[in-house]
């Protein structure tokens, strides 16, 4: 199953932080974000990524293409041109970087993804936003289920997606219940989507919550995975600083693989 990563959009809600670097590639722990993201899945055994870009996308294709650089010591002989890489490090991964423009819209980012996707079962992922969400359990939900479309929902604070749910964990788009609890439910920026999925992702539409996903929704064709643990939309200086402060607790809940590069 491919993992297909949002990552393409342009880093507006970070106002203070360098406008050159794509949010997915903001550092948590010397590491991107996007980093974090796939170490995650790679820990489920999802290895194959797709990684849409957009803004900077040349940034995340040269962070992939000098990935050995990047984590490994290295001799580089000026005379000669020779590089020497010790300790090789790399990861079990498959990463294909697609180009889906600046201004592309989330549905639209799919979209185009599809020739790469081909006819599985797919995950979707946001390229800004970090969990220590259970991705077996929630594959294994979407499984079962038969639809189209698995949504995780979490409960964070924050300027996030409200998703309208009722008290039995569905969808309700005819009362909108999600926006007057007082702790609604979030887009968690995690989902596994089926082939079908594509027969509702229309040519304009945007943002899932006001196209998408009524259209599932009246066809019983999307369920929730309410996701309870650790969730965080990275949005502001003050997300990245505190889950920077959490990283270097050496306890990051999000961290769920061995990693002895880190140690």
């Amino acid at each position: 199953m491919k993992v297909l990563i949002l990552a393409g959009g342009l880093p507006s809600t970070l106002a203070d932080h360098n406008e050159s670097l794509p949010k997915p590639m903001l550092e948590i722990g010397e590491r991107p974000l996007l980093w974090h993201i796939m170490k995650l899945y790679s820990h489920y055994g999802y290895d194959d990524f797709i990684i849409c870009a957009g803004y900077k996308g040349d940034m995340i294709k040269r962070y992939f293409t000098d990935y050995y650089i990047y984590q490994s010591d290295v001799t580089i002989d000026l005379e000669t041109n020779q590089v020497m890489i010790h300790k090789k490090r790399t990861e079990n991964w498959k990463v294909t970087v697609l180009d889906t423009g600046r201004d592309t819209s989330i549905v639209q980012r799919v979209r185009k993804a599809r020739k790469y996707v081909g006819s599985e079962d797919f995950i979707v992922a946001y390229g800004d936003c970090i969990s220590d969400i259970d991705v077996s359990d929630m594959v294994s939900k979407h499984r079962q289920s038969g639809v189209a479309a698995t949504v995780a929902a979490a409960r964070p604070a924050g300027r996030n997606a409200v998703l309208p749910l009722n008290d039995e964990g569905g969808f309700s788009y005819d009362n909108r219940q999600g926006g007057s609890q007082p702790q609604p439910w979030v887009n968690a920026c995690n989902m596994v989507f089926s082939e079908e999925i594509f027969h509702y992702l229309g040519e304009k539409d945007d943002f899932w919550e006001n196209s998408s996903f009524p259209r599932l929704a009246k066809d019983s064709q999307i369920q929730v995975y309410k996701h309870a643990g650790f969730w965080s939309a990275v949005e502001t200086k003050r997300d990245q600083y505190e889950l920077e402060q959490l990283w270097k607790s050496g306890n990051p809940p999000w961290r769920l693989w061995k990693d002895e590069t880190l140690e």
